[in-house]
């Protein structure tokens, strides 16, 4: 292995990387990748690529980097399932739990908003899911201070505002803790 010089073919230690030696300067070289991109690197950490060797050090990188990659991917599916978990929605707007609402009072409307609430709530619980989240529209917000009401009297919840950039100030989220 001789001195690298301007011109040599060169791959970097420890790195997947390799090119043509463009300039050097001082212990500073700069080698463009077969992509086109300049890069420093100290001369030190370059191996010249000697034309006798059938595998170079770029290529077992890169054969070790494919083999790796594999390994990688079901780890990272194996995540947290609380994070993921997917959310289930409840539009409480009576247009939604109804097919009309002719004839029905405020007092009704609430009602029939407030006890799907609750079957909903109890269905999530039975059904072990962790987020739900109540659309309630913002109006007057009486049926959000209603459902704050109804969720107080279950000791196995927290609730707070749901994501504001999808749901704006109309919809509560709720989290159910999961006993063991």
């Amino acid at each position: 292995m001789g001195r690298i010089a301007i011109g040599d073919r060169v791959e970097v230690l420890d790195e997947a990387i390799s090119g043509r030696v463009e300039s050097i300067e001082g212990d500073m070289a700069t080698l463009v990748t077969s992509d086109g991109f300049p890069l420093k690197y100290p001369i030190k950490e370059l191996i010249k690529r000697e034309k006798g060797i059938k595998v170079s050090n770029f290529e077992v990188i890169q054969v070790k980097n494919e083999k790796e990659q594999p390994k990688k991917k079901p780890s990272a599916s194996v995540k947290p399932k609380e994070r993921n978990a997917p959310k289930m929605e409840v539009d409480l707007h009576i247009n939604q739990l109804v097919k009309s609402n002719k004839g029905l009072s405020n007092f009704d409307i609430l009602n029939i908003q407030l006890e799907t609430a609750k079957r909903q709530l109890d269905f999530a619980i039975e059904k072990r899911i962790q987020k739900v989240v109540f659309i309630h529209g913002v109006g007057e917000g009486i049926l959000k201070e209603e459902l704050y009401y109804l969720f107080k009297k279950y000791d196995n919840l927290k609730y707070y505002d749901a994501d504001y950039q999808k749901y704006g100030l109309g919809a509560t989220e709720v989290y159910i803790y999961q006993n063991a």
